[in-house]
């Protein structure tokens, strides 16, 4: 997503490098090229192990790919994002030729609900920061976004989200997402969902709930992220497991 792009002192270096890298590749064409692993090793002082780190990060989202003996290179953009990777959304849109916007319904402290304070390991009567947004593309809305922080994120309610990142907002609270998991479910969107969607009631929405861990494996985010169905997609990359393990 835009907005705080610097990464905190405190953020691990892979961090700052793939940020930086992000930027960079803002401003190049696909299939130019990256600095290589030890082109990044002299410029941030870092081992191979943290520049090649980073790197794979942008490989996992999709923004650049590789190949053996040649180098890192940008990738072409896509329509879709793959189901595996926890690209920004705004970052995905741009890539598409889009420009992305956030409407913000709601950023406030409320009470956590029972599953939330469950998977974010909070305990009973806790209270959780919630974000609810509208997310579009060149106006169009896409999706509705529903996300939950623990307490500690509190700095998210004085945090610009209609055109800032909300993950640039957590990194530079000190808690910088890193890892998550996902799961995918369809359902109608209800009249309340469908008007701030504008599409009629029933219409299929793409479920996805995920869980976000930050830096120190602490679960930072659960977020329940609900797209038309018509307007958005996700690839799948996936093995096919050899016959040879299948046990008959």
């Amino acid at each position: 997503m835009s907005g705080l792009s610097v990464a905190p002192d405190f953020a691990p270096r892979y961090y700052t490098i793939e940020q930086a890298l992000r930027t960079r590749i803002m401003n190049l064409l696909p299939h130019d090229p990256l600095p290589s692993e030890t082109e990044l090793c002299k410029e941030f002082k870092v081992s191979r192990m943290t520049a090649r780190a980073a790197v794979m990060r942008l490989v996992a989202d999709g923004l650049v790919y590789r190949e053996s003996g040649r180098g890192t290179f940008v990738s072409a953009p896509n329509a879709n994002r793959r189901a595996d990777s926890l690209l920004r959304f705004s970052e995905e849109i741009r890539r598409q030729g889009r420009t992305p916007r956030s409407e913000v319904v709601e950023q406030s402290l409320r009470p956590g609900k029972p599953t939330e304070l469950n998977r974010l390991r909070l305990g009973r009567g806790a209270d959780v920061v919630s974000v609810v947004r509208v997310r579009l593309a060149d106006d169009v809305p896409i999706a509705l976004e529903h996300a939950a922080f623990p307490e500690t994120a509190s700095g998210l309610l004085e945090a610009d989200l209609v055109s800032g990142s909300l993950h640039g907002a957590l990194a530079a609270l000190g808690r910088v997402p890193t890892l998550g998991s996902a799961s995918l479910t369809a359902r109608s969107a209800a009249p309340d969902e469908a008007g701030l969607l504008a599409v009629e009631p029933g219409a299929a929405l793409l479920v996805e709930q995920r869980l976000i861990y930050d830096q120190d494996g602490i679960p930072l985010e659960i977020t329940e992220s609900c797209y038309v169905g018509n307007r958005y997609a996700l690839d799948v990359a996936f093995d096919v497991q050899s016959t040879a393990d299948v046990v008959h």
